[in-house]
């Protein structure tokens, strides 16, 4: 079966289910009345049900601020589609083994992101917890050559069996084979699972590979950006033109008050803020995925700057993958790559080509540290004259300079510097008395 088919099965059941539920209502409403006949009930239960036109009108008019206990808002969009400077449909296109590294899960080695779903909550508290309802559950996920967005929406706390049950019947319909969030390994995916477990019900996402997309953000722009809230980077990174968002802390508040008056203008911020965030998290992944594709010719893949090439080569070397790790840092440098981030990458560099003893790049990397007076290269060089070359007046030179920018700054490196030179100073002497001696 189709998606649109097994969708519009799901909604025909869901009102079914409302429509029963609305006439059981009205009967037991006609049952309090003594006076009516069988037949004058029947007739009276059939002018509260009736669906027609004007029937639906009226009762608009008559209670026009009522708020639905529960409803599905749905919006889908085409792969030609972008959002900010991202088609939409090139999500299709990121691979299993990208998706492996972004989440430092070999579960992904065979998937891709037709099967996956974005998932992000709104809730009534920040913290977690027992008590903490999730009045708005966003999904998104590609099906028959769109992006769909389904929100389901909690107009009424005590609808929140039926939410439960409306999610159940989805998931068990539609196969998701992966989760993706944003920071939804700490707080969305456990309480969405609570809540299912409260109502004696299992949540077939848990157990799915999951990428928590908030770790590898903070390593591909921690450094880049003042911040990576999603938010943030949706502008930054996507260049999306999101309206001024509502902060997190407001959204309970706005909820709350929502119940309180029956106000939809006070939540429909927070639909726009849900649907926004599901996007913005799409269009981080697909740009963070870009970095690590291979087929650089192709435009919508050449979105990496020096500093993101940087932030590629930190997630290849949490992966293991150290060789790539320095082809991206090596790219990032020829590319400008500049400041504390420049530092860092050349610092790492340099580790790498000491781990597989290229000792003349990464003696050249540290002596150029040195003029930026970074103490782990005078000692890096001091280890290696020492060591390594055999040059223990050289090595002795360097332990002093490093000894110099050391003191008051820092006392590990002090005491470091000056065991060195002792016994820097006995290896020159006991040297020069087997030289005298010959």
């Amino acid at each position: 079966m189709e998606f649109d088919d097994r969708l519009k099965l799901l909604k025909k059941a869901r009102a079914t289910r409302s429509r029963q539920e609305a006439v059981d209502k009205a009967w037991r409403k006609i049952g309090q009345s003594p006076d009516l006949t069988t037949k004058e009930k029947l007739e009276k239960l059939i002018s509260l049900t009736r669906t027609g036109p004007e029937k639906k009108e009226k009762a608009r008019v008559a209670e026009p601020d009522r708020p639905e206990p529960f409803q599905v808002f749905e919006n889908h969009f085409s792969l030609r589609s972008r959002y900010g400077r991202v088609s939409i449909g090139r999500g299709l296109s990121v691979k299993g083994q990208t998706l492996s590294l972004l989440s430092r899960d070999q579960s992904f080695e065979n998937l891709d992101l037709s099967s996956s779903l974005f998932l992000d909550l709104e809730t009534t508290g920040l913290s977690g917890g027992v008590g903490v309802i999730p009045f708005l559950v966003g999904l998104g996920f590609y099906r028959e050559s769109k992006f769909h967005v389904l929100q389901f929406f909690l107009g009424d706390p005590a609808a929140e069996d039926e939410l439960i049950q409306e999610l159940r019947l989805l998931f068990s319909q539609v196969k998701f084979r992966s989760v993706v969030t944003f920071n939804g390994k700490a707080f969305d995916l456990p309480l969405l699972e609570t809540r299912f477990i409260l109502r004696g019900e299992i949540l077939d996402l848990s157990g799915l590979p999951h990428l928590d997309f908030l770790f590898a953000a903070r390593s591909l722009w921690g450094h880049k950006h003042e911040s990576c809230r999603l938010y943030h980077l949706a502008r930054e990174v996507l260049n999306a033109a999101r309206e001024e968002d509502i902060p997190s802390a407001e959204i309970p508040f706005r909820y709350f008050q929502f119940l309180r008056s029956g106000d939809f203008s006070l939540v429909e911020p927070v639909l726009y803020h849900n649907q926004e965030d599901i996007l913005s998290l799409l269009g981080v992944v697909i740009v963070g995925a870009s970095f690590f594709a291979e087929e650089e010719e192709r435009a919508e893949e050449r979105l990496a700057d020096a500093m993101d090439l940087f932030g590629a080569a930190k997630i290849l070397e949490k992966t293991g993958e150290f060789e790539k790790s320095a082809l991206f840092i090596r790219r990032a440098l020829e590319g400008g790559l500049s400041g504390e981030a420049s530092v860092l990458a050349r610092k790492k560099l340099a580790s790498y080509f000491k781990k597989h003893q290229e000792w003349e790049k990464a003696v050249r990397l540290w002596q150029e540290m040195t003029s930026l007076n970074q103490l782990t290269c005078f000692r890096e060089l001091a280890m290696y004259y020492e060591h390594r070359a055999k040059d223990y007046g050289r090595a002795k030179q360097v332990s002093e300079e490093g000894l110099e920018l050391a003191s008051g700054i820092s006392r590990v490196y002090e005491i470091d510097f000056v065991h060195r030179l002792d016994r820097l100073k006995r290896k020159i002497n006991r040297q020069l008395a087997e030289t005298s001696e010959k």
